[in-house]
């Protein structure tokens, strides 16, 4: 009882902790022409909703590549889809083609950071338990001051709910991976991992890991058989 007690409490901090951050200001706020980080994912939302999938990632007459044009995989594209529908059910102003850009107002602005702190609680946070719990040395106590210290790192913090991006999704996603391949289930692992990389480029850094790991097991498995 004692430990889940802990766990909340580090949940709870690790929340707190990013709201807080989210009250101060963003990257390109009120600074026209381009309006920063936060602008880039509003207008992403605003392009996945409003045009057809095949001009997602092409220059148009309805996308000017030039103005934040989606240079992140497709799954960071269907998460911004997903996103503008639940915005077009507040106010279909911040995701109209063309004339929400650039578009600043407090109620929007805490609707974006609601999305970075959701995709967190649902995505990253549980991996993170996840993983201390699992694959952490030391007492049940030592393993929540861990889950503790990593839910607390400010870098990802401040970039995500202060410069405004959703770094938590990828992460979250290559962390899954990591649960998947040391639990011994690759295929779950794969896919997880597939996902991240899927949602940002970035997660190619950690390519190298997972294919060698693989690699390495199929070798041990034997080739020929159920490797």
């Amino acid at each position: 009882m004692e430990n889940w007690s802990l766990i909340s409490l580090c949940v709870l901090l690790g929340l707190t902790s990013r709201w807080a951050v989210s009250f101060h200001s963003y990257s390109g706020a009120g600074k026209p022409p381009m309006f920063g980080d936060y602008e880039a994912q509003r207008h992403w939302q605003e392009l996945t909703y409003n045009l057809p999938v095949h001009e997602w990632y092409f220059n148009t007459t309805n996308n000017d590549l030039n103005y934040w044009g989606l240079d992140y995989p497709p799954l960071t594209a269907y998460h911004s889809l997903a996103c503008a529908y639940i915005a077009k059910l507040f106010n279909p102003e911040w995701v109209e083609l063309h004339a929400s850009r650039g578009y600043e107002s407090h109620s929007h602005k805490l609707f974006m950071r609601a999305t970075v702190l959701f995709a967190d609680a649902l995505i990253y946070i549980p991996a993170v338990l996840l993983y201390c719990f699992y694959f952490c040395d030391g007492s049940p106590k030592q393993k929540v001051a861990t889950a503790f210290c990593i839910l607390m790192y400010p870098g990802l913090m401040l970039i995500d709910y202060g410069h405004f991006q959703y770094n938590g999704v990828s992460l979250g996603l290559a962390l899954w991976g990591v649960l998947g391949l040391g639990l011994g289930w690759d295929l779950f692992g794969s896919v997880a991992f597939v996902l991240a990389l899927n949602y940002k480029q970035m997660e190619l850094y950690h390519a190298l890991p997972f294919f060698c790991y693989l690699l390495g097991k199929c070798v041990k498995h034997g080739l020929n058989g159920q490797g």
